[in-house]
């Protein structure tokens, strides 16, 4: 079975497959598992935590990973980035901010810089900082990012626009892919690859705790809707243009669409929202999944995923091509 596009080349990886590099989420033990099955792993930088960050480095035993920041975020601890490039990483990937102030020390490092986009704009700031890859991340996926696209018109967009200004740089399709089907059609669509984020999400791997993973697999797509209620609850200076996607509870039914009553009761919310972390209780404690959701019906590992879904898509693809011939 072989499923090679550039992007398997550039990296030199089995499979089209990346592993989103989520806050908290993406350790160093699921990065290199993915990079191990054929895949390529990113840990996730997230929130720019000074020892979780190189004990995750440390956690993936050496295994060929890239790591992801946000950017934002990364402004405020840019240190971070100096410990992440002397890891000798695979790749740098910036999201949700500008990357020029960290562009070309990424590139003075001759590390492969991703940089993940929402919107045409975005794509063409990236090309403009010399992004190696260009993330298309549309509004299905989990964890934040914005409602104005969707993957499926987003990804083929953004191929149209690299290939008319800088063809030789990749097109990653992000948001919704959870399985063979998305696969194939995020290379359909012109991507030369996918980042994948919420099936890794319910893997053995991922740094969460079997409790949200049963709870949020009993969920459909349906059930997740974008807000910036759990941004505020945790004190985090998002930009506004950016939400989040999560499985709705009743903690999201009294504030969602509701500023006014959050704002007024905040100290309360704050406090319902951190005792409800700490009891793992999930009609407050935030999910952050995407749509995909509802395609996962277990947990399993992350080696596991990689081959399924590369396996799967390969014979969706092959079976379009002997229709074409």
């Amino acid at each position: 079975m072989t499923l090679g596009t550039r992007l398997t080349e550039a990296f030199g990886i089995d499979y089209p497959i990346l592993l989103a590099p989520m806050a908290g989420i993406s350790g160093g033990r699921l990065a290199s598992a993915v990079t191990a099955a054929g895949g390529l792993g990113l840990i996730g930088g997230g929130y720019g935590d000074a020892a979780w960050l190189p004990r995750e480095f440390d956690a993936a035993g050496g295994a060929k990973v890239g790591c992801g920041f946000i950017t934002w975020s990364l402004a405020r601890a840019p240190e971070l980035l100096d410990e992440a490039l002397s890891r000798q990483p695979a790749a740098i990937m910036l999201s949700f901010g500008d990357l020029r102030p960290f562009a070309d020390h990424v590139h003075r490092a001759g590390v492969p810089l991703l940089a993940q986009v929402q919107i045409l704009d975005q794509a063409r700031a990236a090309l403009d900082a010399g992004a190696d890859a260009i993330v298309a991340q549309g509004g299905e996926a989990g964890g934040h990012g914005m409602s104005r696209r969707s993957t499926f018109t987003l990804v083929p967009d953004v191929a149209d626009l690299v290939a008319a200004r800088a063809p030789e740089t990749l097109v990653v399709a992000a948001g919704g892919v959870a399985d063979g089907r998305g696969l194939a059609a995020a290379l359909a669509l012109g991507a030369d690859g996918a980042l994948v984020g919420t099936r890794f999400w319910a893997s053995r791997e991922a740094l969460v705790s079997p409790r949200a993973q049963h709870h949020a697999i009993q969920a459909g797509g349906d059930d997740t809707f974008r807000t910036r209620v759990y941004d505020v609850v945790r004190q985090l200076d998002w930009p506004a243009e950016y939400n989040e996607r999560a499985l709705g509870n009743s903690f999201l039914n009294a504030y969602h669409g509701n500023d006014a009553h959050l704002i007024a009761s905040l100290s309360e919310a704050v406090g319902s929202y951190q005792k409800a972390v700490a009891a793992e209780d999930f009609n407050a404690a935030a999910l952050l999944v995407g749509e995909a959701i509802g395609l996962i019906h277990d947990v399993r590992p992350a080696a596991d995923l990689v081959r399924e879904m590369a396996g799967n898509a390969a014979r969706i693809l092959d079976r379009a091509a002997s229709v074409q011939r």
